[in-house]
């Protein structure tokens, strides 16, 4: 394979069931990096984190591991990507103290938000020209699902999530800059509740293994953690793998 494959669960908790497959020492992120290879922060999406929170979690990782951070909902969800200099500004100086263990930025769209080429192009080259790293989109209007929308994203090597349960067929395959590839697993069918069966864990690790053929960088975040159904689809994966 000639691409990187990272794979995680949104947020760094284990389960105390899977307490002993994690080294014992440590704390919680530290444990949890000696597993996985990256993490999603969602954390950063209802509240702001101060810089030196981000530089600590960084310096507790060994440094091939990556953390995505999903970006505010005041900037994606209130303001809905217009008029968000102010915030983009804060969070990228605050996320930016991750230095170079800092993955993609997520930024997810409401289901009520309809693709307007205006809006997308002003908020995505307004981020580009302060952000160079990679960016993934997951919109879930179905009107960002077309061509149009996807020739956008790939001019400012924004990739498009993959997500499950997909809010219409063609999300549930990358999209965008292909470049970057980015499965966003909710669980299902009882989203951040339900584990996947052993079918659909085998069809995930195909598709990481054939993105990864690629080329580029493949990440896949399980998002089930409610029960903690996330933890165990990882390693799953990771086994598969």
């Amino acid at each position: 394979m000639r691409g990187t494959i990272r794979i995680g669960t949104a947020g760094w908790s284990i389960p105390k069931r899977h307490a002993a497959e994690f080294p014992a020492g440590g704390s919680h992120l530290e444990r949890y990096a000696q597993r996985f290879s990256a993490v999603e922060i969602n954390s950063s999406f209802y509240r702001p984190h101060r810089p030196a929170t981000y530089a600590r979690w960084a310096a507790s990782v060994p440094a091939g591991f990556r953390f995505a951070v999903k970006v505010p909902r005041a900037i994606t969800h209130q303001r809905k990507l217009v008029d968000v200099t102010a915030p983009l500004d804060r969070f990228l100086a605050e996320a930016g103290a991750l230095g170079d263990r800092l993955g993609p930025l997520l930024v997810q769209l409401p289901p009520s938000l309809r693709y307007d080429e205006s809006v997308a192009h002003n908020f995505f080259a307004s981020l580009r020209e302060d952000f160079g790293g990679g960016v993934v989109c997951e919109p879930r209007h179905p009107t960002w699902f077309d061509d149009a929308a996807d020739d956008l994203l790939s001019r400012f090597h924004v990739a498009r999530v993959a997500a499950d349960p997909a809010p219409v067929p063609r999300a549930a395959e990358p999209g965008g800059w292909a470049g970057l590839a980015y499965y966003r697993l909710h669980g299902s069918p009882r989203m951040y509740y339900s584990a996947y069966p052993a079918e659909r864990l085998e069809a995930i690790a195909a598709a990481l293994r054939k993105a990864a053929e690629r080329g580029g960088e493949s990440w896949c975040i399980f998002d089930n953690t409610a029960l903690g159904a996330a933890t165990q689809d990882a390693m799953s994966v990771m086994d598969r793998l």
